[in-house]
């Protein structure tokens, strides 16, 4: 085991969950905000399942996965508008639980609960069939086009995923509030997708006649 890379894993997950907790918990003003213990509980409990299976199955992949550095000044801007929407949703959240602003009914948190999870498991199917996926716009060394499984349907299944763990995530904390303010998602995605296609484009061979072939980018038959 690269003790490095555990480390590096390691420091990561713990600063993602302290994060998410003081962002959820401290608006709240309780910890008796039982979503967001639901929320971080399917959130963080399968991020360190598949962090060990990717440790000792594919830790180059998990390397790249941590790296989050982009090159592309376009991108940064993107990731800062995520961080933004991160920040409003979750704090916002809290505080509909602190004030009762909007009260959802407890089947909304557990159906939404089922959907990130089915979400989950569809980010993970992403992750092996391809194994250049990066955290960064960039094209890799000996890359090549992935057309099989879920990239058959869609060019960007994992947009396709995180656009449903993202979405259900509010509906997780009972916040419908939280839940508008993540609907910026879309464009911010759509941004990001516009760049990434013209980076592979130009660098990745066979990425132009991929495109004709599967012509939804994130959603089949609609997006």
């Amino acid at each position: 085991m690269d003790a490095k890379l555990f480390s590096q894993a390691i420091v990561k997950f713990l600063s993602g969950l302290l994060l998410v907790g003081l962002l959820l918990f401290l608006p709240a003003g309780t910890f008796a905000f039982w979503q967001a213990w639901l929320l971080m509980g399917i959130l963080f409990v399968p991020m360190f399942l598949a962090g060990l299976v990717m440790m000792q199955k594919s830790p180059a992949l998990l390397r790249k996965r941590l790296d989050a550095r982009e090159a592309q000044s376009e991108q940064r801007a993107v990731i800062a508008l995520s961080g933004l929407m991160f920040l409003a949703a979750f704090i916002v959240a809290g505080l509909n639980f602190r004030f009762g602003w909007i009260v959802m009914p407890a089947w909304v948190s557990y159906v939404s609960a089922v959907v990130f999870l089915l979400a989950y498991g569809l980010y993970a199917e992403v992750l092996r069939e391809n194994v250049w996926l990066s955290r960064t716009v960039e094209v890799q060394e000996n890359q090549k086009v992935i057309d099989t499984g879920l990239y058959g349907l869609v060019r960007h299944p994992m947009y396709m995923s995180t656009l449903l763990l993202f979405l259900s995530m509010p509906l997780v904390l009972g916040s419908v509030i939280s839940l508008a303010i993540m609907l910026v998602y879309i464009p911010i995605i759509a941004k990001r997708i516009r760049n990434e296609e013209q980076v592979l484009e130009n660098g990745l061979e066979g990425y132009t006649d991929y495109k004709k072939r599967v012509r939804y980018k994130v959603i089949p038959f609609v997006w």
